[in-house]
């Protein structure tokens, strides 16, 4: 950076907020992927009004600008991958309004998801994104990635419940997109434009969240079973007859790497496992858990259905559910982690796809995630060092990725697609498509100073 924007910058965020020092700049190069990007330099903005000030300079003087969450993001979208300026967004970390009356919140992108959730449960309401990183991912990293979570099955993701934004745009100018109210159709549906565009197109800023009453109750089901393809077939079948809050799946190398965080011993012959939760009324529930119980040890394969005698036990297996992703490394130094999503009546072809690939590349591949959405984690496990095996792994994406498009599935459910996923973007997307997505970045973005490099592949 040229010294004159960096005093220009402190003059804008004082000195104690901007820094040139290499520390500074390691610690906000990398995110959830591994890689590396180090930036020029890195701002903590405050207000709305100096988030503006810096984008009015990056458009005067050409820089570029990545906005910046926690850094969990498993994609490269917070990567500043043109160098240029970080602009980490902790400093907006304020709950500024929580309207019981009208089960709403303004948050600041800065606030810790689960920090959220922890604060409207107080008054009896109840956010229910949940990301796996919720006790440290950002609400603003949250809808610039359109983040979802095991309650998707139920209360959908992110942009389900973002009803307005505060953003600064790559010119510096500040817009308000949506309505604190249950309706509004003045003018272009705005905030699911920006929900989910990696910070390429403006900065938010502020964000007006819906909220539910909080449920009153919750059952938590622990279904073990012989075969992962079988407990794929109960899902859908599930889904016909219930209505889950979560309905998760891991299978037995999802299961083996956190079998020391479960309390009780699982059945000989354990290959897969379904986590299933109810939620609502007490009565209901109640209700509802009996016939599910009865429903499932019907079904051929289960070896065991437990439910969690209270809550300490339920808690013990969100814990290993949660645990399974960085718990991979005990396997291999490092992992190519992808988020896809089939129909739900595809997910047994899915895991059979991955079972193959694993055989084919030998290969170790693994899946858990989000059974009942269809947003399965597939995880293929390797060592970089070795370039053999590196190559295969990336051969054996390109191969899961052509599944998934020929099943009807998407590339990314939860994670986006920043850097990692740009080149098989038009795997999915038409080059029309692409076109269209390209000219309302350069509409609002014309100099491509606003996270650049990320979600377009680059020979398009």
């Amino acid at each position: 950076m040229d010294p004159k924007i960096n005093k220009l910058l402190i003059d804008i965020v004082g000195r104690e907020y901007f820094s040139i020092s290499s520390e500074d700049r390691l610690c906000y190069s990398y995110d959830g992927t591994g890689r590396e990007f180090v930036p020029d330099a890195v701002v903590f903005p405050a207000t709305t009004a100096e988030v503006s000030s810096i984008m009015k300079l990056a458009s005067q003087y050409g820089f570029c600008v990545t906005p910046r969450g926690a850094g969990t993001g498993m994609t490269g979208g917070a990567l500043p991958v043109a160098g240029g300026l970080v602009m980490a967004m902790s400093r907006f970390s304020r709950i500024l309004e929580l309207d019981v009356n009208n089960q709403l919140a303004v948050v600041e992108p800065g606030v810790i998801t689960g920090e959220l959730q922890a604060a409207v449960r107080e008054k009896g309401l109840y956010y229910p994104p949940d990301p796996a990183s919720l006790e440290f991912c950002t609400l603003g990293g949250n809808v610039a990635e359109c983040a979802g979570g095991p309650s998707g099955v139920k209360y959908g993701v992110t942009r389900d419940y973002v009803k307005g934004l505060e953003v600064v745009l790559a010119n510096g100018n500040i817009i308000t997109t949506g309505v604190k109210t249950d309706k509004g159709v003045v003018g272009y549906d705005l905030t699911r434009l920006f929900v989910g565009s990696e910070g390429t197109l403006g900065i938010i800023t502020k964000i007006i969240v819906r909220l539910l009453p909080l449920p009153e109750t919750k059952l938590t089901f622990l279904v073990l079973m012989d075969s992962l393809f079988t407990a794929a077939g109960l899902v859908s079948k599930l889904l016909s007859r219930f209505t889950p809050c979560t309905l998760e799946f891991m299978d037995r190398t999802a299961i083996s790497i956190v079998k020391d965080k479960i309390a009780f011993a699982l059945p000989e012959g354990t290959q897969a496992l379904l986590l299933i939760e109810l939620d609502g009324n007490a009565g209901a529930v109640g209700w509802e858990g009996n016939l599910l119980r009865s429903f499932v040890e019907k079904f051929s394969g289960v070896l065991e259905v437990r439910q969690a005698a209270n809550q300490s036990e339920a808690d013990m297996l969100w814990v290993a559910r949660r645990a399974v992703s960085p718990s991979a490394f005990k396997l291999k130094p490092h992992k190519i982690s992808e988020d896809i999503v089939v129909p739900r009546d595809t997910i047994g072809a899915l895991v059979d796809e991955v079972e193959q690939l694993a055989h084919e590349f030998n290969l170790l591949i693994f899946c858990f995630g989000h059974a009942g959405d269809g947003n399965i984690h597939v995880n293929i496990m390797l060592d970089k060092a070795n370039e053999q095996e590196a190559a295969k792994g990336a051969r054996a994406k390109q191969k899961l990725f052509d599944k998934v498009v020929e099943l009807s599935g998407t590339l990314s459910g939860e994670h986006g697609v920043g850097i990692t996923k740009s080149a098989f973007v038009p795997l999915e997307l038409s080059a029309e498509t692409i076109a269209a997505m390209r000219s309302i970045k350069k509409a609002l973005d014309p100099q491509n100073i606003l996270n650049p490099g990320k979600i377009f592949p680059q020979n398009c």
